[in-house]
């Protein structure tokens, strides 16, 4: 569709839940309230990037570590006290879709045994290979992180949820659980681990590069044909996998999306390809984190919130193929697009023109690679809404910033300019670098 944007609580068939999502937005937290327009990451998502770390469960106190710190592969990782041996350092390496973890002591990658998908199975050192299993992606939970298995979607966790030093660490399914959180403290020198997360001055995000959209194209591991939509709930790894199955693939208004997430919810990890529908439905504030859209259908994303005081996070990943829209934001607040690529598209970002409630809506671009595509941003000056950008490489012509003024529903936007203009399109010559 073009600029004629879908209003939110217009699809049949969810018009309740929509109803429902716009209630339960509309007292959000003080929390959600904090959070500005500004691209700044809170300390959990700035915490853990690159490094050297000792992790510690939050359930129990104890450090994870390589028994004995042997050097020998195949054997499984248990939880000790902190500070008691050598196999208690872990390297933290930034790779497609997560982290490869190595044990300083040993040099081997920390693994699921015979990349198992499977609840329950050992964590293990192994040779480094790449192979499924050895991914890892860093979720905040509680006062630390699940570590979760991009291969098969579970969390680092204790053999039955125990706070004993000697614990064997397995996978299990991802919850709220205390031994399925873990804290990294910047390894070396200090008095050891704490159940806070350290801030280190680099951030390494999802999607690979340098924090600017400019890293390779990961590859799926495996594929999930799926012909309804998936309630994502408040978390949602896909370990990876591509999704399909949804709608024909066109500009049709009206398809289904193939997930919805809840208010405050987490998707991560994940491929979509067409067909994909309406791709991700946000009905109140989200993180949509190293996402993936090989062939953006409909939209990628729709932001659905009437709060004024929601926060959308795009955080990694990349879309190609969108004939029109990349990211469509029919509700009220602000999106956040972080280290993020865009290939062959139309619009990577519309404030809706001609929603049934006229919003002042927000976004904020920082790090975003753009090539073959014709805008970064379309926003409606009537309503004051505003777009920030910064750290921009665009191949190509590409606008950054285009203006319209809002209509009525049933009536068109027009288009009134583009361009930076210090009150709504927000940069300057040195945020945008042209190739």
């Amino acid at each position: 569709m073009g600029t004629s944007d879908r209003p939110p609580g217009t699809r049949r068939p969810r018009g309740t839940r929509w109803r429902l999502a716009a209630a339960a937005a509309a007292s959000a937290t003080a929390l959600a309230a904090t959070l500005a327009a500004l691209p700044v990451a809170s300390p959990a998502e700035a915490a853990v990037g690159a490094g050297t770390y000792a992790v510690s469960n939050s359930g129990s106190g104890l450090c994870l570590d390589v028994p004995g710190a042997s050097t020998a592969a195949g054997v499984q990782l248990q939880q000790a006290a902190c500070g008691s041996g050598a196999g208690q350092k872990w390297a933290l390496t930034a790779v497609g879709g997560g982290f490869r973890i190595t044990s300083v002591a040993s040099g081997l990658c920390v693994g699921v045994r015979d990349a198992s998908t499977s609840a329950g199975k050992a964590v293990e050192q192994e040779s480094c290979t790449g192979a499924a299993g050895q991914v890892w992606s860093l979720t905040e939970s509680g006062s630390g992180y699940r570590v979760v298995d991009t291969n098969g979607g579970k969390c680092l966790n204790l053999k039955d949820n125990s706070t004993s030093a000697g614990a064997l660490v397995q996978t299990n399914s991802c919850d709220s659980a205390a031994t399925k959180q873990w804290a990294f403290t910047v390894a070396g020198g200090g008095s050891g681990p704490t159940t806070t997360t350290t801030t280190t001055t680099t951030t390494t995000q999802p999607g690979g590069g340098s924090g600017d959209g400019s890293g390779a194209w990961p590859s799926d591991t495996g594929s999930v044909h799926q012909t309804t939509t998936v309630n994502a709930g408040t978390f949602f790894d896909g370990g990876m996998k591509r999704y399909y199955g949804i709608g024909d693939g066109g500009q049709g208004e009206s398809q289904d999306p193939m997930f919805e997430v809840a208010n405050g919810g987490t998707i991560q990890n994940v491929f979509l390809d067409a067909p994909a529908g309406d791709g991700i439905h946000c009905l109140g504030s989200c993180t949509i984190r190293n996402v993936w859209w090989n062939d953006v259908g409909e939209d990628a994303a729709t932001f659905l919130s009437p709060s004024s005081s929601a926060t959308y996070l795009v955080d990694g990943g990349g879309a190609k193929s969108a004939a029109d829209k990349v990211f469509q934001h029919n509700g009220a607040g602000t999106v956040t697009i972080r280290n993020f690529q865009v290939h062959s598209s139309g619009k990577l970002y519309r404030a809706c023109g001609n929603c049934t409630t006229s919003y002042k809506r927000n976004v904020v671009m920082d790090g975003v690679t753009a090539r073959s595509t014709k805008v970064l941003a379309g926003i409606n000056t009537n309503w004051g809404d505003t777009a920030r950008f910064s750290r921009i490489t665009v191949y190509g012509t590409t606008s950054i910033c285009d203006k319209y003024k809002g209509a009525p529903k049933g009536e068109e936007p027009t288009k009134i300019g583009s361009g930076a203009d210090g009150v709504n399109c927000l940069y300057q010559a040195s945020d945008i670098t042209q190739k």
